[in-house]
């Protein structure tokens, strides 16, 4: 581990609070320290309040912010006079804590301070930093764990057994600090939690962290427990998406929602999911209290979704007696399976939070293989993890709440995404909570968002095994499909029957119906696994039911393609799959109508433009926008028992009426 303190950079920013950022920025770039959240800095300045009185402040990170992109305005400034009192208390429970340091706040605006923020107040230091530090961890999650943080810093650091975050661990340290910091105290270990550094400066505290890492690294490497042997692993190229939806469907069962179901199937993680003692080290608890929620408290082995649910609410049973209060149970879904064929995969409402389980474990794959190189890895006992998981204030956050968005949880595939009435789907079903998969043959499609919940994939869906290989590229990716929405298609140049050629005939009929027909029938056994039912959308066309001259190619295939749509309807109904149509017309905000094109047809009318765009009985313009709703409306609850319906979408046509 090396400082990343740049003299440069520093210089840019100016005062206490802007080189707190600074710093705390420096320790979020590094995940073996910090990751998603994780990890608390602080600073404590003297401001002039309203009425021109000195007051000393600390601004300490605020709930809800990552060190890694944190600004100023994710500090919350405490006043200290009244955090320095409320440490004096015999006693204070946590949602009476976290009361008074909201009200004590200079900033009403400000994010909600840290739970750690009587703690970094009671350190007599001007800059406090707080990690997690992976090779810290790993030392202390052995048997003799102690012993060899003694061992490694003598007397420099206070140690502080392990305590729940909150008010009684800042009294606890308060009392230890006080008794056994000296003039060599470069900082404290708590136990199974993380490291302290401090120092007057930014940097002399930033670098304390880094240097006293480092020193537990090289500790590691002296004990030939930091390089982890990679053994042979056993690997497929078989398909897996449908284990995996199905996975995917047992666990969104037990949980009672749809979930993202990420996969890391890398040689590295199968070198740890093909452990041998893979039942003993994997069954304790996380590395860290920080980790617990995210993570459940043990992961799960195999597939028995079944079985852990089972044993988690045994678990929970035997637990909630000694509560002093009721608890709300949250559900008994893992977070975390480990197999050794499927390697390792996590569990989310979002594929935001599915990935972040997966760095989390992935660290903790680290932690766990490391402390077994170094001794044998002890995890924190099962009494601290239910305290941890049925804490006050996690469960203030679960009352709390908030309904997610509609789809949340649930995967979409759009074809013909790159532009048009498929970009404007990606965007409307994202809007909604979706994960999306967006294929079309313009390779643009893979970079059109970058974001966890967004899968891009170039695709010919006239080659049937870029489709699967595409349907089995997206399973792995999120675990599963609940929504397709067909739109890929072509509109060719007007052609009369008596001129049509048979190869322009069988190439719209191949892009316009036969690719959908293979697409549906690929499709049909994860839509079949969808946990809220399969749904299905097709962006028909008016000409199915007013087709005009010069298109019979275009206008049979959506015809087809309709009828198709009606046939699936009757077969799928009983698998719980829906499917419905929306018939668009004269959508003009797509590639096919350029400028030009639009006034030869205005023209061809005697209308202007924009006389030409709402040429219909309700005089509106149609856009892909509307399009995309109407489409995302169709998979959504409102159309719950509804299939096989066709919906115009053309502002009322005369010769569709």
């Amino acid at each position: 581990m090396k400082s990343l303190w740049n003299d440069q950079e520093a210089a840019t920013y100016q005062g206490d609070l802007a080189l707190r950022v600074y710093t705390s920025r420096l320790l979020g770039r590094d995940p073996s320290l910090v990751l998603h959240g994780g990890g608390n800095t602080s600073v404590k300045v003297t401001e002039t309040n309203l009425v021109g009185e000195a007051e000393e402040i600390l601004y300490v990170k605020g709930s809800g912010w990552d060190l890694a992109t944190i600004e100023a305005a994710g500090f919350a400034p405490v006043r200290m006079n009244h955090l320095l009192k409320l440490a004096q208390l015999p006693s204070l429970s946590d949602p009476q804590m976290v009361n008074e340091l909201k009200t004590q706040m200079t900033v009403a605006t400000a994010p909600t301070p840290s739970v750690e923020t009587i703690l970094h107040a009671i350190l007599p230091y001007k800059y406090v930093d707080h990690t997690h530090a992976d090779a810290i961890v790993t030392i202390t999650n052995t048997p003799e764990g102690l012993d060899r943080i003694k061992e490694i810093y003598g007397d420099r650091l206070v140690i502080i057994p392990y305590i729940m975050p909150g008010f009684d661990l800042a009294r606890l340290c308060a009392e230890r600090f006080a008794a056994e910091a000296n003039a060599q105290t470069e900082g404290m270990i708590l136990l199974n939690h993380g490291i302290f550094s401090f120092g007057a400066t930014a940097k002399e505290s930033y670098e304390r962290m880094i240097a006293l890492v480092q020193e537990a690294e090289t500790y590691l490497q002296n004990q030939e427990a930091w390089e982890i042997p990679q053994r042979s692993v056993k690997t497929s190229d078989a398909p897996i998406a449908k284990t995996l939806a199905q996975l995917r469907y047992d666990v969104s069962q037990v949980a009672g929602f749809p979930v993202i179901l990420k996969g890391d199937r890398r040689p590295e993680i199968l070198n740890f999911t093909q452990r041998e003692d893979l039942d003993r080290i994997s069954q304790q608890n996380p590395a860290t209290p920080d980790h617990v929620i995210r993570t459940k408290p043990v992961p799960l082995i195999g597939r028995d979704v079944q079985g852990f649910a089972a044993a988690y609410k045994d678990y929970f049973a035997n637990q909630v007696p000694q509560a002093k209060e009721p608890k709300t149970m949250l559900d008994p879904a893992p977070r975390v399976i480990l197999d050794p064929e499927l390697g390792l995969l996590t569990v989310g409402q979002t594929a935001k939070a599915a990935n972040i389980v997966a760095d989390i474990y992935r660290h903790t794959i680290e932690i766990i293989s490391r402390a077994e190189l170094l001794s044998r890895y002890q995890a924190l006992s099962q009494k601290d993890i239910f305290d941890m998981e049925y804490w006050d204030l996690e469960q203030a956050k679960l009352k709390k709440g908030g309904n997610p968005p509609e789809f949340t949880g649930e995967i979409a595939l759009v074809t013909g995404a790159a532009s048009g009435i498929g970009q404007a789907c990606v965007e409307s079903l994202l809007k909604r909570g979706a994960a999306v998969v967006a294929l079309d043959i313009n390779p643009t499609i893979e970079t059109l968002c970058d974001r966890p919940d967004f899968l891009g994939l170039t695709c010919d869906l006239t080659d049937e095994t870029q489709i699967k290989n595409a349907l089995e590229q997206a399973v792995q990716y999120f675990g599963g499909l609940d929504m397709v929405i067909l739109n890929a298609g072509i509109f060719p140049p007007s052609e009369a029957i008596a001129n049509l050629a048979t190869d322009h005939w069988r190439q719209v009929l191949g892009i316009n119906l036969d690719s959908n027909l293979i697409l549906l029938r690929e499709c049909h056994p994860f839509l079949k696994l969808a946990p809220n039912g399969g749904r299905v959308a097709i962006i028909g066309s008016k000409n199915v039911a007013a087709p005009g001259q010069g298109v019979a190619a275009y206008s049979v295939s959506k015809a087809a393609l309709n009828q198709l749509a009606r046939v699936a309807a009757l077969e799928w109904g009983s698998d719980g799959i829906r499917i419905n149509t929306v018939h668009p017309n004269a959508v003009f905000d797509t590639g096919i109508w350029t400028t030009e094109v639009l006034k030869k047809r205005a023209q061809a009318y005697g209308l202007t433009i924009e006389e030409y765009k709402k040429n219909n009985l309700l005089q509106v313009e149609i856009t892909s926008q509307d399009v995309a709703e109407c489409a995302a409306a169709l998979c959504s609850d409102l159309f719950a028992k509804t299939t096989a319906a066709q919906i115009p979408l053309d502002g009322g046509n005369e010769r569709v009426i």
